[in-house]
């Protein structure tokens, strides 16, 4: 074989193993493309289901603390009633405690009524807060209650 069809045969054999390489690496790469949409579709479905947990949480923690706060409107109203046959002066005092407390529940129902969804951590930070004070107003209805029965 003289060096001219040597020198073809290796350019020939190197053309082909390049194609050949070139084909594996679209082959691999397209893989790669079918593997990342596959874990695209994965984290969509998990975040939407993450999502909807959230939006369930929130639905039933709102309707728990608007039925908490419709109790404590029931407590206030109660005890209204029961106030009106005291003395003067002890009902005047009642009175103030009883619209501060009125006013701290209402102003519960608003912060509920007007929170805007702003993510999982802040959604839980509010949650926390907003049971604190529903807590602390309950409290002191039963306090109230206990010093008047």
């Amino acid at each position: 074989m003289n060096i001219k069809n040597y020198i073809g045969a290796i350019i020939i054999s190197a053309s082909i193993a390049g194609c050949t390489s070139s084909e594996r690496k679209v082959e691999e790469a397209n893989e790669n493309v079918s593997e990342a949409k596959e874990h695209m579709i994965e984290a969509s479905e998990q975040l939407n289901e993450a999502n909807d947990d959230y939006k369930v949480d929130m639905d039933n923690y709102k309707a728990e603390s608007n039925q908490r706060i419709v109790d404590n409107e029931k407590s206030i109203s109660e005890f209204k009633a029961r106030i009106k046959q005291q003395k003067k002066e002890e009902r005047i005092k009642y009175e103030k405690r009883i619209a501060d407390l009125e006013n701290k529940n209402t102003d519960m129902k608003k912060q509920m009524d007007e929170y805007k969804e702003e993510g999982k951590n802040k959604w839980e930070e509010f949650k926390k807060s907003f049971n604190n004070k529903l807590d602390r107003i309950q409290t002191e209805l039963k306090e109230l209650a206990n010093t008047k029965k």
